[in-house]
């Protein structure tokens, strides 16, 4: 079994109101990771701008972006210079009134090796994103890229062990999941505590139920409601899970960061010669899947 070492960078941290900032801190955190070796940097969920599906305004279209468009250009541009492959976050205007929350993947010749639009859409109080978001049409099919096949998905999707299984069945080598998740202020600690360890531990889950690497990295810090509610502290803890679900790298609930970490790629195979969970899949047993609920 070959060894398949990948430095990957991980980008944590907060937004603001300025465009034009948060681009920047994005790059510099990718510049960061390129200097310590990293070959892939990972960007959070809609890093361009404030997580602005807390309320529902039509004038929030304006910001959605063609794709190519300004941001793949820009980052295409710095994937180019470092060589380093990126998966970046975009609100995707693809039409009039039709927009995707949309992952992208720049080669490491700043070229865009392929997209993902996300697939599951919350609607819930401090993230309304069927107001904004088009369900992903592209299905659940890895990206090529000269590091490896890259099995991305976004924040929502993460709750969905159907998600990262049809991945892994598609030859997926990572698992990746750009994410936008937070506290409501509001909530007690203990609440708190138990909405952050259930988003880690479900990952975690299908980084062991498929043998594979898995990445989440998520903003941190405040940001406020525009529509006036109790807005949303972003929790931090980017984190990379090897394939039997341990803890690689983990990134602070409150503090922005650049994580990076080498992970074998190769391991997956050793590992799913011991736990061989997808020769056991009892796939003819499987069709109600299918359908909403066994009443």
């Amino acid at each position: 079994m070959t060894n398949r070492e990948l430095t990957i960078g991980l980008v944590q941290h907060a937004c603001g109101d300025d465009r034009a900032a948060n681009i920047a801190r994005s790059i510099s955190g990718i510049r960061a990771a390129a200097e310590r070796g990293a070959r892939l940097v990972v960007l959070q969920e809609l890093h361009t701008g404030r997580y602005f599906c807390q309320s529902e305004a039509t004038e929030l279209f304006d910001q959605a972006e063609p794709i190519p468009g300004p941001s793949t250009e820009a980052f295409g541009a710095v994937a180019r210079e470092l060589g380093v492959v990126i998966v970046t976050s975009l609100f995707e205007r693809r039409a009039p009134g039709l927009c995707h929350n949309t992952a992208v993947v720049l080669e490491a010749d700043g070229s865009i090796a392929g997209r993902y639009r996300k697939m599951h859409i919350p609607d819930d109080p401090g993230y309304y994103e069927k107001f904004y978001f088009t369900p992903g049409d592209l299905g659940f099919t890895p990206v090529d890229t000269s590091i490896g096949r890259l099995g991305v998905l976004v924040c929502w999707d993460q709750w969905y062990p159907e998600a990262a299984r049809l991945m892994a069945l598609a030859g997926a080598e990572l698992l990746i999941y750009p994410t936008a998740i937070g506290y409501d202020p509001d909530d007690s600690d203990d609440e708190k505590l138990r909405q952050r360890e259930a988003w880690i531990i479900v990952q975690r889950g299908h980084a062991v139920a498929n043998g594979l690497p898995l990445v989440a990295v998520n903003r941190v810090g405040f940001e406020p409601d525009p529509g006036g509610g109790a807005g949303a502290r972003f929790w931090g803890n980017s984190f990379v899970a090897g394939p039997q679900g341990e803890f690689l790298a983990r990134a602070a609930e409150d503090e922005e960061a650049v994580l990076t970490v080498s992970v074998d790629l190769g391991r997956s195979e050793t590992v799913r010669r011991i736990w061989p969970f997808l020769r056991d899949r009892r796939i003819d047993a499987y069709g109600d899947l299918l359908r909403r609920y066994r009443d």
